[in-house]
């Protein structure tokens, strides 16, 4: 069953959202972040830093600047593959898996709050 929303309102779920986050005491997640972290606990493992560089369209500096900081919030952890040295695997954390179960239940509730658009 798909939820059928108008335009103004997929903005205006998409705006509150954001402002919740940004109001959140949590750190702050950019956009190219969000979409990594969902990638990485959405899709079944295992992710690469060269497999997301390829299925997100950038570089695998890009990558590693993002998951840098999402490492450093606990959110995924990296270590290098055992069968081929040169493949860095993102792994999943609680600390990540909690988050994605937050924004997922903060998607939810606005959505449930839409007026009219």
């Amino acid at each position: 069953m798909a939820l059928e929303i108008r335009p103004s309102q997929a903005l205006k779920l998409w705006r509150q959202v954001h402002l919740d986050l940004v109001k959140d005491s949590d750190a702050d997640l950019s956009a190219r972040q969000t979409a990594i972290l969902l990638t990485i606990y959405l899709e079944l493992p295992p992710h690469t830093v060269r497999g997301l560089a390829q299925q997100l369209g950038v570089t695998k500096p890009v990558i590693t600047r993002a998951l840098d900081t999402m490492g450093k919030l606990g959110l995924v952890t990296r270590r290098r593959d055992e069968f081929d040295k040169r493949n860095v695997v993102i792994q999943r954390t609680v600390a990540g898996a909690l988050a994605v179960e937050r924004l997922a239940d903060l998607i939810v509730q606005r959505s449930r709050e839409l007026g009219p658009g």
